[in-house]
């Protein structure tokens, strides 16, 4: 490859060659990465709002397990869903688009047949405000076509009736974050 500078600015040259190789441009292969079994999102208030969390995601016999605390919430339950975007820009949660439903179904609870990937249901917040739980779904994955990686995750305001379409009619988006790989537990720091 052959490079010139131009005053501040680099030019590269011969770029079509190295283009034209095999595998440039892509990204490694799948098979050449360990399959993610941990994730986690860090919640962070939407404007307004004083919510905010930490919830765990970790993959084992093609069960999900997520686990977390919220902290800040209204008493009662409030919807609870994995959106399209893991972009948390909006000062209202909007840039995390809709439900997570690469299958176009329609909106319905985490133990219907046909749902949303993303349709994980209702938390439910204790007197202080506090939601603690521990559920299993059998449809979001970290790996695959549903995998939930880098997508949004998102706590609502009022309860997911887990019915009205699209969306549940739970209201507007209190907290939002973004799901990332973590790194298994176990591992050295």
């Amino acid at each position: 490859m052959k490079t010139r500078t131009i005053g501040a600015g680099l030019v590269i040259t011969g770029l079509m060659g190295l283009l034209s190789s095999p595998g440039a441009g892509q990204p490694p292969a799948a098979k050449d990465a360990p399959a993610v079994t941990h994730a986690v999102a860090v919640l962070h208030p939407t404007k307004g709002n004083d919510v905010k969390g930490i919830v765990r995601f970790t993959e084992k016999a093609g069960v999900v397990e997520i686990s977390g605390e919220i902290l800040g919430l209204s008493p009662g339950p409030h919807g609870f869903h994995v959106h399209e975007y893991g972009d948390t820009t909006a000062v209202d949660g909007a840039s995390a688009g809709g439900h997570f439903n690469p299958s176009g179904r329609p909106h319905a609870g985490p133990d219907a047949d046909e749902r949303h990937v993303g349709d994980l249901g209702n938390i439910t917040a204790d007197k202080d405000g506090t939601a603690k739980f521990r559920m299993t779904d059998r449809i979001i994955r970290l790996n695959g076509p549903h995998s939930i990686i880098g997508r949004g995750l998102v706590v609502h305001a009022k309860a997911d009736d887990l019915k009205s379409q699209p969306s549940g009619d739970a209201g507007g988006r209190v907290a939002t974050g973004v799901i990332g790989v973590a790194k298994p537990e176990g591992q050295p720091k």
